[in-house]
C-alpha cells in the first residue's frame, strides 16, 4: 500500500542478471514513467534498487485489459470504442508532452477499470521521441518503425488507430502471416474501411496514413479530431453514452481484476489526485455511473 495516497501498489521486479549486471531496462522504464503525469497512465511511486535486483513500485490499476474485453465481449459500438480510445490517448498525450513515445500501444496495454475510463500501462520499451529501435508489437507497428525503427508521437497515433479499428471490427486492420507479409501490408496495403461506420472512416484513414506527415502530429491532435468527429456524428452526449459499455463489460469481468482476485480493496478517495479538468474524460468518469 502506498502510504501517501493509500492506494494499493503493483511491483515490477527484475533480478540482477546472471553475469551480475544491473537490470538497466527497468531503471530506464522508471525514468520515463517518472516524467509522465496523467490520470490515464499508471503512476510511478518509486524505484527500488539493491544488489539482488531492482523493482518499480507503481499504481495498481484494478481493471481488465482491453484485450480481454474484446475477446470476451466482442467488438464495441462506435461511441464505446471512441471513449476507450480517448482515455488512453490522453495518457499518450501526457507522454508526448514530455518527449516520451510509448512504442507498444496495443489492447494488452490499455486497462479498463470498473468506471470504464481507460488507462495506459507498460512503458517498458518507451523511448525518447525520434530514437530508433524496431521494438514493438508487429500488428500495431507504424511503417517507419518497420523501415528504420524511428518512432515519433505519430507512430503511437498509428498504433492507437490500429487498436481503434480492432475495437470497432473485432479484427486488426492488417493481419497477414508470416511477419514478412504483415510488414508489406503495413507499408503498402490500402486502409480497409468497409467494416467501419462512414463518419469514422476519415479519422481512421488519417490515423493509418503510411507517411507520418499525413497523420495526426501526436495524441492531443488525435483527441481533438476524435472529439470533433464524435460530436458531429453522435451528438454532444456521446461520451456519457459511450462509457457505459466498457464500464459494464469491465464490471462483468471484475473477478479478473488483480486487486479483487487478491482480496484487496481500494480505500475510498484513494488515488484521486490529478483528475482531469472538467470537459475531459476524467470529469465523465466522476459523474456518469
Amino acid at each position: 500500500m502506498h502510504e501517501e495516497s493509500g492506494f494499493p501498489v503493483a511491483v515490477k521486479y527484475v533480478p540482477v542478471r546472471a553475469d551480475g549486471g544491473a537490470p538497466d531496462g527497468l531503471r530506464h522504464e522508471a525514468e520515463r514513467l517518472a516524467r509522465v503525469s496523467s490520470p490515464h497512465v499508471a503512476r510511478l511511486y518509486r524505484l527500488v534498487e539493491s544488489e539482488r535486483g531492482s523493482a518499480i513500485v507503481m499504481e495498481a490499476v484494478n481493471g481488465v485489459p482491453l484485450k480481454t474485453i474484446l475477446k470476451r465481449h466482442g467488438p464495441l459500438e462506435a461511441t464505446a470504442a471512441l471513449t476507450v480510445l480517448k482515455g488512453s490517448l490522453l495518457g499518450l498525450a501526457a507522454a508526448h508532452a514530455v518527449g516520451v513515445v510509448h512504442r507498444d500501444y496495443k489492447p494488452a496495454n490499455v486497462v479498463v477499470p470498473e468506471d470504464g475510463c481507460s488507462k495506459l500501462i507498460d512503458f517498458g520499451i518507451a523511448s525518447v521521441a525520434g530514437s530508433a529501435s524496431r521494438s514493438g508489437t508487429p500488428s500495431y507497428m507504424a511503417p517507419e518503425q518497420w523501415l528504420e525503427g524511428h518512432a515519433g508521437p505519430s507512430a503511437d497515433v498509428y498504433a492507437a488507430t490500429c487498436v481503434f479499428y480492432e475495437c470497432m471490427t473485432g479484427t486488426r486492420p492488417f493481419r497477414a502471416d508470416p511477419a514478412v507479409g504483415l510488414r508489406g501490408q503495413h507499408l503498402t496495403a490500402p486502409v480497409p474501411l468497409d467494416d467501419l461506420p462512414d463518419p469514422l472512416r476519415p479519422l481512421v484513414t488519417r490515423g493509418l496514413a503510411k507517411d507520418p506527415i499525413d497523420r495526426h502530429a501526436g495524441a492531443l491532435d488525435f483527441v481533438a479530431d476524435l472529439e470533433d468527429t464524435a460530436h458531429a456524428a453522435y451528438g454532444d452526449d456521446w461520451e456519457h453514452r459511450g462509457i457505459r459499455t466498457p464500464a459494464v463489460a469491465a464490471a462483468a469481468l471484475s473477478m479478473l481484476f488483480p486487486l479483487t482476485a487478491a482480496g484487496l480493496s481500494i480505500p475510498a478517495g484513494a488515488g484521486l489526485a490529478g483528475k482531469e479538468k472538467p470537459g475531459y474524460l476524467g470529469a465523465v468518469c466522476d459523474s456518469v455511473l
